[in-house]
């Protein structure tokens, strides 16, 4: 029976020429012996990394030249599924050429872009994403070994998505940076959930300590609380004026968010600060319109009416709120 009959056609065009290719045929399967390495004057590191989310498990060897700390040769064996067996296959090939210190900056992301038949098309379906971490992992534990070193020392930040390999930081700065607020988003900007989606919130194929649906809430909450406070210290007399820039603008955010953008919101439009000008006489807002409120004839009337009069009692008289 043909594969497309058991598996569907859809699911076999999921994985590329390549992933297909190797697994069935891998070029780097097998064992490197002690007496092999040693008579050409090299050291031997055999690794072990298992996947406790779905069973699969590969042994990684290398052949080391001491002198140089270059990996001259390399092989591997897999436990596991003909994903597992291809990427462990691809990542062995990497690794052969390369300094230690080389070999240990190759991520899941660089094995599961060389099993790629053309670079924009994914090699494998999300849910076989983690096949490539395995890969990274099993590298991490064969430098740690031959460097005398943990192997989460080479793990400088926390990592969220094992598959886009998304650091916490990372996902904080760009929530808040780009003022994300759905998950749909943070995928768009960074990858993280796009894969194998356990990284999203509980219930996954394998439990996660951190999820971008509570990071997303944190980093919006603390965002919220910034505003409100930048919009407290604003109802002082005569600090608006005094406050920079930055400060300006995250004050006038604040009360619009409070006061404003739900009434936009609910006519299908909104807005956004874009600059602040001080003068002499007047405090310049300039904000554009957004959706429905671009091109609507009350935005240059009621509508901004009233987001004037709003900025003006809670932060400033001198405020002057202009369209753009």
């Amino acid at each position: 029976m043909a594969k497309e009959d058991l598996l569907g056609a859809s699911l076999w065009d999921a994985y590329s020429n390549k992933v297909t290719t190797l697994m069935n045929n891998p070029q780097h399967q097998g064992e490197i012996s002690e007496v092999e390495a040693a008579s050409h004057g090299n050291k031997l590191i055999v690794a072990d990394f298992g996947a406790e989310s779905c069973g699969d498990a590969v042994r990684l060897y290398w052949e080391i030249d001491p002198k140089s700390d270059i990996i001259v040769n390399s092989k591997f064996k897999s436990f596991g599924c003909g994903t597992a067996i291809a990427s462990s296959d691809v990542m062995t090939e990497l690794c052969i050429g390369k300094t230690v210190q080389e070999a240990v900056k190759i991520t899941n992301i660089d094995v599961e872009f060389a099993l790629r038949d053309t670079p924009d098309i994914p090699a494998v379906p999300p849910q076989k994403m983690h096949c490539s971490v395995m890969a990274y992992d099993v590298i991490k534990k064969a430098a740690g070994l031959y460097l005398g070193i943990d192997a989460n020392s080479f793990e400088e930040d926390i990592i969220v998505c094992e598959c886009a390999r998304v650091s916490l930081g990372t996902l904080q700065e760009v929530i808040k940076l780009n003022n994300l607020k759905t998950v749909e988003q943070i995928t768009d900007y960074t990858k993280a959930g796009g894969f194998c989606k356990s990284c999203i919130k509980p219930g996954g194929h394998e439990a996660r300590e951190y999820y971008l649906v509570d990071i997303l809430a944190n980093v919006r909450r603390e965002m919220d609380e910034e505003k409100m406070k930048a919009a407290a210290d604003a109802g002082s007399t005569g600090s608006f004026e005094n406050m920079t820039l930055v400060q300006k603008i995250k004050a006038v955010d604040a009360i619009v968010d409070e006061n404003v953008r739900q009434f936009l919101i609910m006519d299908g439009g909104n807005m956004e600060v874009i600059d602040i000008k001080v003068g002499d006489e007047y405090i310049d807002v300039y904000i554009r319109y957004l959706g429905a409120c671009n091109g609507c004839s009350s935005s240059s009337t009621g509508t901004l009416y009233a987001i004037e009069a709003t900025l003006k009692e809670k932060l400033s008289s001198k405020i002057r709120v202009l369209p753009i």
